[in-house]
């Protein structure tokens, strides 16, 4: 990079990319269909804890945006989801792919992760995006929301994309269930 200039993390050209060690960032968020107060909502809350211990604990794990910050940002009127306090929401950063998909689907959170439909609004949940980052960054809200509303109107790329992408593109292996 030459003296003086900067480059923004989200914005590294393509050699970079193939010198740089990249990671896998994650948005995921959807509506809760009660408020996070509500009774039928406990055992969803009752299972954060416990996720959250467990994917720090996962080989591959690097990072994840601070519960306060991110309750924060869901309440928020002016903030990335627009003052949706049922929200819930988790940005992290992972080694991989792999490492990612095995937590997703083969860990605890795998299990609960198939409840979905008790807890989340049906029109409203499994917004996920994915998209790389250069080792060391540690994205924030905007940039995720604006590689999902990528995702949402020009569909699966480089920039932002899914676990369906990453199979399609030889980059995870098909799911062996």
């Amino acid at each position: 990079m030459a003296r003086g200039k900067s480059r923004r993390p989200d914005r590294i050209g393509a050699h970079e990319a193939m010198t740089a060690k990249m990671h896998l960032a994650e948005l995921n968020f959807g509506t809760l269909r009660y408020d996070w107060d509500d009774p039928r909502i406990a055992p969803f809350q009752s299972v954060l804890g416990k996720v959250g211990a467990i994917a720090q604990r996962c080989p591959g794990f690097i990072w994840q945006m601070d519960e306060d910050e991110m309750d924060a940002a869901q309440r928020d009127p002016a903030g990335p989801f627009g003052a949706k306090p049922r929200t819930a929401s988790t940005l992290s950063v992972w080694a991989d792919a792999q490492s990612l998909w095995f937590f997703v689907e083969r860990s605890v959170h795998g299990r609960y992760l198939r409840r979905a439909g008790e807890w989340f609004e049906p029109e409203d949940r499994g917004n996920l995006v994915l998209w790389w980052v250069p080792e060391g960054h540690r994205p924030g809200l905007a940039e995720g929301m604006a590689r999902f509303r990528q995702l949402r109107s020009r569909g699966p790329s480089e920039d932002a994309f899914d676990f369906d992408w990453l199979r399609q593109t030889g980059k995870l292996p098909a799911p062996t269930r």
